[in-house]
């Protein structure tokens, strides 16, 4: 069964007997379309786009905090370690003297 299309930009809702009779009388074919577009700004197109670069600052500012953060127990670990111990510290070769010379 071959499917045919009426010519034109038609509305695929149009009963075929409705376009015919229209096509054989003369009559105007009135295609009537609801518009759902809201009138104004389209805001959801211009939020999303700043909705986005804020998630990425506040990623990076997170980063950040992270990064202090480790540091700051690194500080703090490293503080400890050279509390505990007395002598020199030793790690891949490299020696730190953690105490003060006694005058």
């Amino acid at each position: 069964m071959h499917h045919r299309e009426p010519p034109g930009n038609l509305a695929p809702h149009i009963p075929a007997d409705i376009y015919q009779q229209a096509q054989a009388t003369g009559q105007p074919v009135v295609i009537v379309v609801n518009d759902t577009t809201p009138p104004g700004f389209p805001w959801r197109r211009v939020l999303i786009p700043f909705a986005i670069a804020g998630a990425v600052v506040a990623g990076g500012w997170g980063l950040v905090a992270a990064l202090c953060w480790l540091m700051d127990v690194a500080a703090h670990t490293a503080t400890a370690i050279a509390g505990a111990t007395g002598g020199p510290l030793g790690v891949g070769g490299i020696t730190w003297k953690l105490t003060r010379a006694k005058h």
